[in-house]
């Protein structure tokens, strides 16, 4: 953290005496610790922090040889002890407190800085045990915390080596620290073990439940930026990150070139991301507004781009694109051609001559956001979380697999090999565009897109509009089943040549009896793919 300007303390704020410090992540704590000796203040340690100091030549006196009590059970049991927790609670403007300390021989404690037990890590590595996550479950150290962040009129609780500068500047200024950082801390501090119990608790309902969804949901995150506004000016807005390991992310991706990102900008940028990390060939998807306006699976993912933007030109002008394999040379040269606009690209990596031609090109210089997320091998399915009035709404990601060897074609006409890729691009697709969807595609390339509309039918007219003459031998795809065969009688006027959709209308056999009039080909898939 920088320091600003240090915070006045007054009289009113106790000095600093002793510090018992106690912590898992050694990071900073050297000169930390070196800074408060060098003011003269005493810290008692225990374990493992203890010995760290030590090793440092840092002056530090045992909590067992102050508590007369030895620590036990491998630790587990130390600083659970009324002379430590006496020392942090006592109020100092208190006689009948000050009495009890004196009466019994404690000491106060005017600083507790304490990290606690890497539980979240530990649970994030592979083939971790039960056994060896409940041995990560802290039990002195929120103790510890909530005790100094309480008596926090009186005592300083630092939870994270990012406090330690300014903590120590004060020290240093004026030998103690004001009210107003005691209070800051104290809510970080809060925030810190309700974010600790939240991810044990959120570990063994996993454990335990026999439900996909746990009884009691904990969001657990941190703010990881504030925004310049919402969707709109008038609307504030921040991005918050989760705790722990959530694979490629745009809120934890390398941003390369290009302005701060929008509130509209991380949403268009993790749609194309969840698109585009369906697709295993090579490919590339065009958003605009949270809907695929391009998409194209290619032999290599410079043939994927030129395909996807050439899906609908106009639409494309200002959108966020999607690449699921390292954005090569090739592919940069193409999208740095004048005429074309793009806000921003998230891709698994960029290579160094194709990042050098982005980031330096007319219009493209500080303006395109360039994001790289790493590469990926698997979806982690994490629930879906979206507030209402009241409440919330949580379901399960919608990573069902394809499955087309589940599929039937329940037609006269039958899908020969050549249709069937073109089927497994469409269904891909149209999955992530908002109901009503369809989509028309041909080549792998997406040519059409109706998109959140209040009836089936005026989907298919969008999408054979978009498409115009290229309507004519691609593919139809829908979300959901059709309630009537009017959308097939459309579809066979604009010269489509294969339909897929889940089935399950009462008017099956009616649009079932429509494709075999027209020759059309029509796939059940069995699952339908409503996105709202």
């Amino acid at each position: 953290m920088a320091v600003s300007a240090v915070t006045p303390a007054t009289q009113m704020d106790p000095p600093i005496r002793r510090a018992l410090i106690s912590v898992s992540d050694k990071t900073g704590l050297e000169p930390f610790a070196s800074g408060l000796v060098a003011k003269g203040v005493e810290i008692y340690s225990t374990g493992g922090t203890r010995k760290y100091l030590e090793d440092r030549s840092i002056p530090v006196i045992d909590v067992s040889q102050y508590t007369e009590f030895p620590e036990m059970m491998d630790g587990r049991v130390k600083t659970l002890h009324p002379k430590i927790f006496a020392g942090i609670l006592c109020r100092h403007d208190r006689e009948d407190d000050t009495k009890s300390m004196q009466d019994h021989g404690i000491l106060s404690f005017e600083l507790v800085v304490v990290n606690l037990y890497p539980f979240q890590e530990t649970i994030a590595k592979e083939d971790v045990t039960t056994a060896q996550a409940t041995e990560q479950i802290d039990i002195g150290g929120p103790s510890l915390v909530r005790a100094a962040a309480k008596n926090n009129a009186f005592t300083t609780i630092c939870t994270s080596p990012e406090q330690y500068e300014e903590v120590l500047a004060e020290i240093q200024k004026e030998g103690r620290t004001s009210g107003q950082l005691r209070r800051r801390l104290m809510v970080q501090a809060f925030a810190h073990t309700a974010q600790y119990d939240a991810a044990i608790s959120t570990y063994f309902q996993q454990q335990v439940s026999e439900s996909p969804l746990p009884d009691n949901l904990h969001l657990n995150l941190t703010k990881q930026a504030e925004l310049r506004y919402g969707e709109n000016p008038h609307q504030s807005a921040a991005v918050y990150q989760t705790i722990g390991d959530h694979g490629p992310s745009i809120i934890s991706a390398t941003q390369h070139n290009g302005k701060g990102l929008s509130y509209n900008n991380i949403l268009d940028l993790d749609a194309a991301l969840t698109m585009v990390r369906l697709l295993p060939d090579p490919s590339v998807v065009v958003l605009k507004h949270n809907n695929p306006c391009g998409a194209s699976s290619a032999q290599s993912i410079a043939m994927a781009t030129r395909h996807a933007m050439e899906g609908d030109p106009i639409s494309a002008f200002g959108s966020i694109l999607g690449f699921n394999r390292t954005l090569d040379v090739e592919s940069a040269e193409y999208l740095t051609t004048p005429g074309l606009f793009v806000e921003a690209i998230v891709a698994p990596d960029f290579e160094p001559e194709a990042l050098e031609i982005l980031m330096t090109r007319p219009k493209w210089k500080s303006n395109v956001r360039l994001m790289s997320v790493g590469s990926w091998s698997s979806i982690t399915p994490t629930p879906q979380v979206r507030f209402i009035q009241g409440g919330l709404l949580v379901q399960q990601t919608d990573v069902l697999p394809l499955q087309p060897e589940q599929w039937q074609t329940v037609t006269q006409a039958k899908v020969d090999d050549s249709l069937m890729s073109e089927l497994i691009f469409g269904w891909a697709m149209v999955r992530q565009v908002k109901s009503n969807a369809i989509t028309l595609s041909k080549d792998r390339t997406l040519i059409g897109v109706g998109a959140g509309q209040m009836s089936r039918v005026d989907s298919v007219k969008i999408s054979i509009e978009k498409a115009g003459p290229r309507a004519k031998g691609s593919v139809m795809s829908s979300d959901a089943f059709f309630p009537f065969p009017d959308s097939i009688e459309q579809a066979a006027q604009a010269g489509i040549v294969a339909i897929i959709q889940p089935g399950g209308s009462r008017r099956d056999d009616e649009v079932i009896a429509a494709c075999n009039q027209f020759n059309i080909p029509m796939v059940f898939t069995g699952n339908r793919h409503f996105k709202h």
